[in-house]
């Protein structure tokens, strides 16, 4: 069965991001201690954040002696891919074209992008 995976909001969203970027189970105040990088989080909030993740079944929890250690449970790709293609549908009426062109909206795409975008089309027709 394939689960549902929720739009998260911002401060979820970047919790999760640290989570994604380690390798191992992190503690809350090891999350905090990276999140308060860019931005100011209580440690009541960030365990509130947790918190939600954990029931909307995005990490999980596990006790290591006195502290509880936190896990992704859903990959960053299957969040990218999930919000990813309701962006593309609800947006751009399922079209990358008119995706790509609402990015370089207003600025020329240089060699470079093309050569990606190309590259990854071909990727796509194998």
């Amino acid at each position: 069965m394939k689960r549902t995976i929720q739009k998260l909001p911002e401060s979820e969203l970047d919790l999760m991001i640290v989570l994604w970027k380690q390798k191992n189970d992190m503690s809350r105040s090891e999350i905090e201690k990276i999140v308060n990088q860019k931005k100011t989080l209580a440690p009541t909030t960030i365990l509130t954040l947790l918190s939600r993740l954990e029931k909307r079944g995005f990490v999980s929890v596990n006790r290591d002696g006195n502290l509880n250690k936190y896990r992704w449970l859903v990959s960053q790709e299957e969040y990218q891919q999930k919000e990813g293609k309701g962006m593309l549908e609800k947006l751009y009426g399922n079209s990358v074209k008119n995706f790509v062109a609402a990015l370089y909206q207003g600025r020329e795409i240089d060699d470079e992008d093309l050569k990606e975008l190309e590259g990854f089309l071909k990727e796509l027709n194998r």
